[in-house]
């Protein structure tokens, strides 16, 4: 049976609920027959024996010694008359004057269900003969003067089960043929139909593809959610539970009481897919995929890939921030060795005084530089970053101005140093950038970077060559790149993600051959 083909089952399952219901239906047909035709049979008895008790010939054959000559020839009529089994008429002495079986009449009568019909009474009584059920009226026989004379017992045998059957064998025959035929057919249709259903596949097949399925989600290093177009869960493997701290089976229920920000009920509404975009989930910085699935044109539902990128950009950003110290590292190699050589220069030139300043003044503005942003910047990572740069923007020629009201002691709420090192690193490259186009001789760019009790802000100016209005809506996308001809167009996407996970703000002022300046604040508190 197991292995018994499903279009197979269903067929014969549904025609055994068809023959079965054909069945039941039957019986309550019958047993409803059978039940009005003993309500006709009661009714029949008694106006039988209504008749049979009125009449005269009747009234005064019981009252002759042998009257039941006379009397059994009425009741024999009558009974044929109205189709009636049996007739039987007895005087006040139970002396019967008519009766189907000839050799009993003129006998007395010894029946205790008789009994009340000689006190007057009219009443029905069900008995069981030898024939079968017969249901039977008692009407007392009364003379002109209403004293009783005697009692008029008509009686009619009750179909039973098998007699209905046998009248209705025709009609029923035609009926369970129609059924049955039809019966099949629908089943085999059913059966067909779910088996289209179920793309041809048998339920064992179906079985192995869902363990199959199931064990490949949760066997997949990525949180995998996916939900129908009623906002439920379908989908929510074992690495989406360990990622967002989820327990318990959570198929079933609305996406909104397990995680509110997935933001998979946007892609059941916009039927758009979101590819590789960086969100804020539960307070964690989540890479997510988000793709609607479809069915004959019909959205009817959306699945989600999530990475959690928190650990990920941790590693990332802090590789960032070493390749900033070894940029550092670099740069400033490459400048003393500058300086390393005009010093050789001066002492064979005999200048020992001008090489001897020259040191002192390159030690001095190191240490003061140094100095600076370890007492202003309490973050290394940080101001790392900003040494670096300051190297590198002398290398390509760039005076890197940081203001010296500069201050950071600790970070918003929503943000750390990770965040700050992308975020600095690609403004300040970005200002690099703008003067790839420019000639000036004064290269500037201004660094500042403050913080209240309230709000963190950071300023990035430059002089170089701005950026044109029509690129401003543009300014975020990802891909997009307006000055560095080797741009990836990736930094500024970046950095929109970061403003929006410490929910902060950023302003862009720039113009044409002046210059541009980024304004980037966050509230200490985000998220509250």
């Amino acid at each position: 049976m197991k292995q018994m083909p499903i279009r197979w089952k269903i067929t014969i399952l549904s025609y055994a609920v068809v023959i079965f219901s054909l069945l039941i239906g039957g019986m309550v047909v019958i047993t409803n027959i059978q039940e009005k035709e003993e309500k006709e049979l009661r009714i029949r008895s008694m106006n039988t024996a209504r008749t049979v008790a009125e009449l005269s010939d009747v009234k005064k054959g019981i009252l002759q010694p042998q009257g039941w000559k006379t009397v059994n020839k009425v009741a024999e009529e009558i009974r044929i008359i109205n189709e009636t089994d049996y007739i039987v008429i007895m005087n006040m002495e139970r002396i019967r004057y008519s009766h189907p079986v000839k050799e009993l009449i003129g006998q007395p009568s010894q029946g205790e269900d008789e009994k009340p019909a000689f006190a007057e009474h009219i009443y029905f009584s069900k008995a069981q003969g030898e024939a079968g059920t017969f249901i039977r009226a008692f009407i007392p026989i009364k003379d002109n003067s209403l004293n009783q004379i005697g009692v008029v017992v008509v009686g009619n045998k009750v179909p039973t089960f098998t007699e209905i059957i046998d009248e209705l064998i025709d009609d029923i025959t035609i009926i369970v043929m129609l059924t049955l035929i039809f019966g099949l057919i629908g089943s085999l249709m059913l059966a067909n139909h779910i088996k289209k259903q179920m793309f041809q596949l048998e339920p064992y097949e179906i079985k192995r593809m869902l363990e199959e399925r199931t064990a490949t989600f949760h066997s997949i290093n990525e949180g995998v959610i996916a939900i129908d177009n009623q906002e439920n869960i379908t989908v929510f493997n074992e690495k989406a539970k360990k990622i967002f701290n989820v327990t318990g089976n959570a198929a079933g229920k609305s996406i909104r009481t397990i995680l509110k920000d997935t933001r998979l009920p946007e892609i059941v509404e916009t039927n758009r897919p979101v590819y590789n975009e960086q969100i804020i989930v539960s307070g964690k910085v989540i890479l997510s995929t988000r793709i609607p699935i479809r069915k004959d044109n019909e959205t009817i539902g959306a699945v989600a890939l999530f990475q959690d990128r928190t650990e990920v950009a941790k590693l990332a950003e802090e590789l960032t921030g070493v390749k900033s110290f070894v940029e550092a590292l670099r740069v400033q190699n490459h400048e003393h060795m500058n300086k390393l050589h005009t010093i050789a220069g001066l002492i064979q030139l005999g200048k020992a005084d001008k090489a001897l300043k020259l040191a002192f003044d390159a030690s001095e503005e190191q240490e003061n530089l140094s100095s600076f942003l370890s007492a202003k910047i309490r973050n290394d990572a940080v101001a790392g970053l900003l040494l670096s740069k300051v190297r590198r923007g002398k290398e390509l020629g760039i005076n890197v101005v940081i203001d010296e009201n500069s201050n950071l002691e600790e970070f918003p709420n929503r943000l750390d140093h990770h965040d700050f090192v992308l975020l600095v690193g690609n403004l300040i490259e970005n200002a690099f950038g703008s003067f790839e186009h420019t000639e000036h001789e004064d290269r500037r760019v201004e660094i500042s970077l403050e913080q209240t009790e309230d709000i963190c802000a950071l300023l990035v100016e430059d002089n170089g060559s701005g950026i044109d209005k029509a690129f401003l809506p543009k300014l975020y996308e990802k891909g997009f790149t307006a000055n560095k001809s080797g741009g990836t167009g990736y930094g500024l996407y970046l950095i929109k993600q970061i403003v929006e996970k410490g929910e902060g703000s950023i302003v862009v002022e720039s113009k044409i051959g002046e210059g541009t300046a980024f304004t980037i604040t966050f509230p200490m508190e985000a998220g509250g």
